[in-house]
């Protein structure tokens, strides 16, 4: 997509490990989704969430809708989520909670705006979005927590085989195939996110910015550029910090030096320490909520907000932070 690219090179050069070939248009052929079942789609309350969400999500994924009636997206949002699960044929079930009359599950899971979506598996959150988001985009979602069916857009496919090749380390082929998704799609928010990511991961800050620069203005508060830019912004906060030792060497001599421990954490995660960086963020909600205004929690929300909802060390760290809250 660009000439100054760190990871330019030929397009597909996995030797063909990864399905890199991005092509638009049609689907295959395959049988219609089946009728959904009558009781797709409920409320809950704080009382019955535990039945109807994490007991449920053991039999089949369970999408939760939290919203509130003064809530304009909540509005724009939840009819376009109750069709897609509607013409998911019973592939997902969708749970609402208005967080008006039932805030404490929602505060829980830290959620901080809504709409937010969150997908439970076998009685855990492993996936989610925040915001009104397209229809298309609600689909590839049910399609990605619900099981892909025949006629999954060919992008998805793209971006799938992408994080593929990011997780096996080959950041060269995961750059190529988000370069050929945007050379023919360049609206396409996670393909921007997820260059730009690796843009930044490679020491090109100017790059990545440039990147996010290009994103539609109606998308530019989308959760995954949201995400890249915090994380952005956590790094330089963190490159202002100085040298860890010396913050081990004060927490050290007194433990209850939480600024010390406030900013080791942020050391942490620049250095890409997620669990150390939570963990001293949960010391100091543990010994001292009032400590800057429970500045701890905050920023470890902001830190779940820049790793993503389905990162290990965000589902770890947010257990960990339940359990410290409302055990």
């Amino acid at each position: 997509m660009s000439d100054n690219n760190p990871f330019g090179g030929a397009f597909g050069s996995n030797g063909g490990q990864y399905a890199t070939t991005v092509q638009f248009g049609g689907t295959e052929p395959g049988k219609p989704a089946a009728a959904a079942p009558a009781d797709v789609i409920k409320d809950t309350t704080t009382a019955t969430f535990a039945a109807d969400v994490i007991q449920e999500s053991r039999r089949q994924p369970v999408l939760v809708d939290f919203w509130a009636p003064w809530c304009g997206p909540c509005k724009q949002l939840t009819p376009q989520l109750e069709k897609a699960v509607k013409a998911a044929g019973g592939k997902v079930k969708l749970v609402k909670m208005n967080i008006d009359d039932h805030p404490s599950i929602a505060g829980q899971l830290g959620i901080q705006s809504i709409p937010a979506v969150i997908a439970f598996k076998d009685g855990q959150p492993v996936d989610g979005f925040m915001g009104a988001i397209p229809e298309t985009q609600i689909t590839q979602f049910i399609d990605k927590v619900g099981g892909k069916g025949t006629g999954a857009p060919p992008v998805a496919d793209a971006l799938a085989a992408a994080a593929e090749a990011r997780d096996a380390g080959d950041t060269q082929a995961a750059a190529d195939i988000y370069d050929a998704i945007l050379a023919q799609a360049p609206e396409t928010i996670e393909a921007i996110a997820g260059l730009g990511d690796l843009l930044f991961e490679a020491g090109d800050t100017e790059g990545a910015e440039a990147l996010l620069a290009t994103a539609p203005e109606a998308k530019k508060d989308a959760p995954a550029l949201a995400a890249l830019r915090a994380k952005m912004a956590l790094a330089a906060q963190a490159a202002e910090l100085g040298n860890p030792a010396e913050f081990e060497r004060r927490l050290a001599d007194n433990p209850a030096d939480h600024q010390a421990r406030f900013d080791l954490a942020m050391i942490q995660n620049a250095r890409g320490e997620r669990a150390a960086a939570a963990d001293n963020l949960l010391a100091i909600i543990k010994a001292d909520r009032s400590w800057n205004e429970d500045g701890a929690k905050t920023q470890l929300l902001q830190l779940f907000e820049a790793w993503g909802m389905t990162d290990e060390a965000t589902l770890a760290a947010r257990r960990k932070l339940s359990s410290l809250l409302f055990s």
